[in-house]
C-alpha cells in the first residue's frame, strides 16, 4: 500500500475515534445560601445559581455530564444524582462512602455519563440534612434520535418536583438527630418550591398534550399527586417505559419519579395541581395552578380527593407493567432480558429496625446501624487500607431471629461481580419504607404483605414487573428485587427517608472486578478529593488496566 494511502487511512481512523466519543454537556454551579419561602415563611435555603429548585440537568442517553460545583456555603457539600447508574464510576456517586465532601470556599468537578439510560431523575445534597434546605433539581435524559419512543412528541415538558417541608433549618434538624431525637412531622408540602400559588406554574394550549416529570424530593412522606379534572397517562418510571394506563392520581413515594402525559382537552380555565401527604393522621396539602392559554375563570376550590390507606397504594404499584415491546436507551426491546430464566446465586434478606443506642435513636439493617467513617469506604478500599477503616460482611445474608439492639459500624457487604442476586426487603414497622440502590436498575419481582419465605417466590412476577432504582416496602410487608451485579464499584443501598438514612438505615455493597480491568471500573480520577487516613499517602498506581 502506498504511503499516501496508509496516511489517509490513519487519518480516517483517528477521525472516527474522535467522533466516536459521546458528546459532553457542561454546567457550572454556584452554591450559596439565600432566602426561600416554600411554606410562605422566609427561611434560609440552599440555592444553585440563585435558584430553588435548582437548574435542570438536561442530556441525552450516553452524554457525558460535567458539573463544576463551587461551594460557597460554610459547610462541606456533596451532590448525588439519584437514579443515574454511574457505570464503572462510583467515584462520582456523591455519597459519603465514595467521596470526600467539597470543603467550603472550594470547588470540585463531577464528571459522569448517563450511559444507556433515559428518563426522569433528580439530584440533591447528601451531607448532613442539607436536602431539607434545598439544593434539589431535575435530571432529564432523552432517548437518542435513532431510538423510537412509544408516544408522540409532546407540545412541551414540565417539571413537578414535590416534597414535604420543614420550617426549621437543616442545621436544627441535624442537631435533633445528633441529640437522639426524631425530626418529627413536616410542617407542609411544596410544589416546585411553593405551597400555594395563584399565578400559573405552567400554561397549556387547548388540544395539545404535555409531558410532566414528577419526582418526590422530600424527606419523609409519600405524597399523592393529581391534576384537577385531568387523567394522567403514565408512560415512564425511573428509566423504564410502561404499559400506558390512565390514572386519576399517583402515589409518589420519597425518591421516586414518574413521567406522565396530560392532554389539555377540558373546559378552558385554570386547574389545580395537588400534592398531599399519605399515611399520616394530619393531611398536608400543596396546590399550584396550570392555565389554559385561552382560559377564562379561576380553578375550582373543590380539590379532587386523595385515596385512603396503604393497600390502595400497594395495588397501584402492582398495576405498573413493563412495556415489553418498547425500546428504552438501546434498540433492543426492554423485555428481551428474561429474569425468570436466570438462576439466583444468592439471596440477601434485609430487615429494618430501630432502637436506642446509648439513649439515642438509631435505625439499622439486620442489626447494624451504618456509620460513615472519616475515610470514604471506596478510597480506603482502593488505597489498600480497608482493614483500618471497616470490616466486610458485618451482617449476614439472613437477619438474626430477634433484633433487640443495634451495633454502630460501617455496614459493607461484598457481592461477587456479575452474579444474579435476590434481595428481600422486609419491613416490620408501621411506616412505608422507600429504598434506593445506587449504581443499578433492579427488577421488582414482588411487593406483598406479611413475611417472606422461600415459598413466596411462587408469587413473583418474572415477566413484566418494572425495572427501576427505588422500591417501596409497605407496613408489615416485604419486597423482592433482583439484579445482576455487573457494575463494579462501591454502591449505596439506603432508605430514602432522610431521618432513617442519616441515623443508619443504609449499607454499601462492594463489587470488585476479579480481572482488575478498566473495562469494568475506572481508576481513581486524578482530580478526586482525598481525605481521612489516605490524605497524605502517595496515590496508588492505577489498579485497572
Amino acid at each position: 500500500m502506498a504511503c499516501g494511502a496508509i496516511l489517509a487511512l490513519m487519518v480516517c481512523l483517528m477521525a472516527t475515534a474522535v467522533r466516536s466519543e459521546d458528546p459532553y454537556v457542561y454546567y457550572t454551579w454556584n452554591v450559596t445560601y439565600g432566602t426561600i419561602s416554600p411554606l410562605g415563611i422566609p427561611q434560609q435555603g440552599i440555592l444553585i445559581n440563585g435558584l430553588f429548585p435548582g437548574p435542570e440537568i438536561n442530556g441525552t442517553s450516553n452524554n457525558n455530564i460535567v458539573v463544576n460545583v463551587f461551594n460557597n456555603l460554610d459547610e462541606p457539600l456533596l451532590f448525588t444524582w439519584s437514579g443515574i447508574q454511574q457505570r464503572k464510576n462510583s467515584w462520582a456517586d456523591g455519597t459519603l462512602g465514595t467521596q470526600c465532601p467539597i470543603a467550603p470556599g472550594t470547588n470540585y468537578t463531577y464528571k459522569f455519563q448517563v450511559k444507556d439510560q433515559i428518563g426522569s431523575y433528580f439530584y440533591y445534597p447528601t451531607t448532613g440534612l442539607q436536602r431539607a434546605a434545598g439544593g434539589i433539581g431535575g435530571i432529564r435524559v432523552f432517548s437518542r434520535l435513532l431510538i423510537p419512543v412509544p408516544y408522540a412528541d409532546p407540545a412541551d415538558e414540565y417539571w413537578v418536583l414535590i416534597g414535604d417541608w420543614f420550617v426549621k433549618s437543616h442545621t436544627t434538624l441535624k442537631q435533633f438527630l445528633d441529640s437522639g431525637r426524631t425530626i418529627g412531622r413536616p410542617d407542609g408540602v411544596h410544589i416546585m418550591g411553593k405551597s400555594k400559588s395563584v399565578e400559573p406554574l405552567y400554561t397549556m394550549e387547548p388540544g395539545k398534550t404535555y409531558k410532566y416529570r414528577i419526582c418526590n424530593v422530600g424527606l419523609k412522606d409519600s405524597l399523592n399527586f393529581r391534576i384537577q379534572g385531568h387523567p394522567m397517562k403514565l408512560v415512564e418510571m425511573e428509566g423504564s417505559h410502561l404499559v400506558q394506563n390512565n390514572y386519576d392520581s399517583l402515589d409518589v413515594h420519597v425518591g421516586q419519579c414518574y413521567t406522565v402525559l396530560v392532554t389539555a382537552d377540558k373546559e378552558p380555565k385554570d386547574y389545580h395541581l395537588v400534592a398531599s401527604t399519605r399515611f399520616t393522621k394530619t393531611v398536608l396539602t400543596a396546590t399550584a395552578v396550570i392555565r389554559y392559554s385561552n382560559g377564562v375563570g379561576p380553578a375550582s376550590p373543590i380539590l379532587p380527593p386523595a385515596p385512603v390507606g396503604w393497600a390502595w397504594s400497594m395495588n397501584q404499584l402492582r398495576s405498573f407493567r413493563w412495556n415489553l415491546t418498547a425500546s428504552a436507551a438501546r434498540p433492543n426491546p426492554q423485555g428481551s432480558y428474561h429474569y425468570g430464566q436466570i438462576n439466583i446465586t444468592r439471596t440477601i434478606k434485609l430487615v429494618n429496625t430501630n432502637s436506642r443506642v446509648n439513649g439515642k435513636l438509631r435505625y439499622g439493617l439486620n442489626g447494624v446501624s451504618h456509620v460513615d467513617p472519616e475515610t470514604p469506604l471506596k478510597l480506603a478500599e482502593y488505597y489498600g487500607v480497608a482493614d483500618k477503616v471497616f470490616k466486610y460482611n458485618t451482617i449476614s445474608d439472613n437477619p438474626p431471629a430477634v433484633i433487640n439492639d443495634l451495633t454502630l459500624a460501617p455496614n459493607v457487604i461484598n457481592a461477587t461481580f456479575r452474579t444474579f442476586i435476590e434481595i428481600i426487603l422486609e419491613n416490620p414497622t408501621k411506616c412505608v419504607q422507600s429504598y434506593n440502590l445506587d449504581g443499578y436498575s433492579f427488577f421488582v419481582a414482588a411487593v406483598e404483605p406479611g413475611r417472606w419465605t422461600p415459598a413466596k417466590r411462587s408469587t413473583y412476577n418474572l415477566l413484566d414487573g418494572v425495572s427501576r432504582h427505588t422500591v417501596q416496602v409497605f407496613p408489615k410487608s416485604w419486597a423482592a428485587i433482583m439484579l445482576t451485579f455487573d457494575n463494579a464499584g462501591m454502591w449505596n443501598l439506603r432508605s430514602e427517608q432522610a431521618e432513617n438514612n442519616y441515623l443508619g438505615q443504609q449499607l454499601y455493597i462492594s463489587v470488585l472486578s476479579p480481572e482488575f480491568s478498566n473495562r469494568d471500573e475506572y481508576n481513581l480520577p486524578d482530580t478526586q478529593l482525598v481525605c481521612g487516613i489516605v490524605k497524605d499517602l502517595p496515590r496508588p498506581a492505577p489498579k485497572y488496566h
